[in-house]
């Protein structure tokens, strides 16, 4: 039977530390969050590179509701997909290409509209009364739509906060980071039989990186042990004591080739080259100096290499001190972005019933001006258990679908967190039960922004 509490929020998170593991299952539960989360927050829609040009249109569709969004004359629009005589969407589901000349045909009769909207053909007009064709009442329906961090973002909330407004710093820190001049270079999705948000809550939190990425904790298990397995209040070390200065730097050197194979866009390979090239610079005696002032060696060699080849980059140890960001970044409801150098990957997880879930995938990074390859404009649909995915996600893929049964076990009522480092799974969360419950707008707004760097964070009062 469906619980709710007075606000009706079924299954709430009424103790922080104690998430209700019917929220992971539940049909009602899922379905209230197609009614009353989804309608009304930024969803991100596209890269911005898909859609470069004047008429370049991408489709983007999520929980039945589907938009075009389209670079016109004075800038992303974004329309509902459906024609205005009798509903047919405009463009396919994954549709993408130009419309400058020909606009948008509907595929039933013909009718056509252009890239601002407008009706501009009528088939067989005579049949039908003044008041049906009326070019206001014709012209295609706006989705509210504005652009950050190198993607457009949709929104069904005419009344909603805007998307700035809504997800706070976050998006200026990621820009100052050299966001708006990524390209993806690969793009690949996957169908995993999970609920959205246990796929997305598996990157709120570096805590599995231990028994998940072996790899990753046996380089440098100063740094995860010093995080999670110490009481040392949540620091990183970056030496191992019993190392030499020369031998930390290659323990470092390693831990970044296991990130670039296992993720390329996090650390790119490009990146790697350069910093392999530094493991023998002069440095201070002192071990933590020394380590501290090679990855700020290594910052402005990269910064400096790839500018000088032409890429966008910003000053990359300048910007890690006035506009910081976390190794992940979550941008609610669905969207991460990971930066480490001037790289980055990104994921995008969209539901599919309440226990399924889609996971997309980038690699993103920069480019010369005019030495940019293709767009990638569909992603490359694999198995969840595929090899070909990077190790990393490879690895996390094979918990995800295993949780999804655990959240089934006769038992196991709620998942139990830690205060301080999963945090933020505690705290997005409580803001889905926000808006489940009709919380204002500004306050889930102000909300949100507790997001930005919550990665490894700790669970925090909202305001509500």
């Amino acid at each position: 039977m469906l619980k709710t509490t007075e606000n009706q929020v079924p299954f709430a998170v009424t103790d922080p530390e104690r998430i209700p593991t019917a929220r992971y299952h539940d049909a009602e539960f899922y379905q209230a969050e197609c009614d009353r989360l989804w309608p009304h927050v930024w969803q991100m829609a596209c890269r911005l590179e898909q859609i470069p040009n004047v008429g370049d249109f991408i489709e983007y569709t999520n929980l039945g509701k589907s938009v075009i969004v389209v670079r016109a004359k004075d800038g992303v629009k974004a329309y509902h997909n459906a024609c205005r005589h009798r509903g047919v969407p405009l463009a396919g589901e994954g549709a993408h290409g130009n419309c400058k000349r020909e606009g948008f045909i509907c595929p039933f009769h013909g009718w056509r509209w252009n890239i601002e909207g407008e009706n501009t053909f009528v088939y067989g007009r005579h049949m039908f009364s003044e008041q049906q064709l009326d070019q206001a009442d014709l012209a295609l329906r706006v989705c509210r739509v504005e652009t950050a961090a190198g993607c457009a973002f949709i929104n069904h909330d005419d009344d909603a906060p805007g998307v700035r407004a809504t997800i706070g710093p976050l998006l200026g820190n990621l820009e100052a980071h050299g966001s708006d001049d990524l390209r993806a270079e690969w793009w690949y999705a996957t169908v995993l039989p999970a609920n959205w948000k246990v796929a997305m809550e598996a990157f709120m939190e570096g805590y599995h990186v231990m028994r998940t990425h072996p790899q990753l904790q046996k380089t440098s298990p100063m740094l995860y042990n010093s995080m999670y397995g110490m009481d040392t209040g949540g620091i990183g070390a970056l030496i191992n004591p019993n190392m030499t200065i020369a031998e930390n730097i290659a323990s470092q050197i390693e831990h970044m080739r296991l990130l670039s194979d296992g993720m390329a866009g996090m650390l790119h390979a490009k990146e790697l080259a350069i910093a392999e090239t530094l493991g023998d610079v002069p440095l201070p005696e002192d071990p933590q100096q020394a380590v501290m002032m090679w990855f700020g060696i290594v910052g402005a060699e990269i910064t400096r290499q790839l500018q000088a080849k032409g890429e966008p980059v910003p000053d990359l140890n300048a910007v890690a001190q006035s506009h910081p960001v976390k190794a992940v970044e979550f941008v609610f409801p669905h969207y991460f972005l990971l930066p480490f150098f001037s790289s980055m990957s990104s994921y995008r997880i969209r539901p599919l019933g309440p226990e399924s879930c889609l996971f997309e995938l980038w690699s993103l990074t920069m480019y010369p001006k005019g030495e940019e390859p293709p767009v990638p404009m569909e992603p490359t649909f694999l198995p969840y258990d595929s090899q070909e995915f990077p190790p990393i996600p490879r690895q996390d893929y094979a918990n995800i679908p295993i949780q999804q049964k655990g959240v089934h076990a006769s038992g196991f009522d709620f998942m139990r967190l830690s205060k301080t480092i999963e945090g933020m799974i505690s705290n997005y969360n409580r803001i889905i039960d926000g808006h489940l419950g009709g919380v204002d707008k500004d306050k889930l707004a102000r909300a949100t922004h507790l997001l930005g760097g919550n990665f490894d964070g700790k669970i925090l009062d909202l305001g509500f």
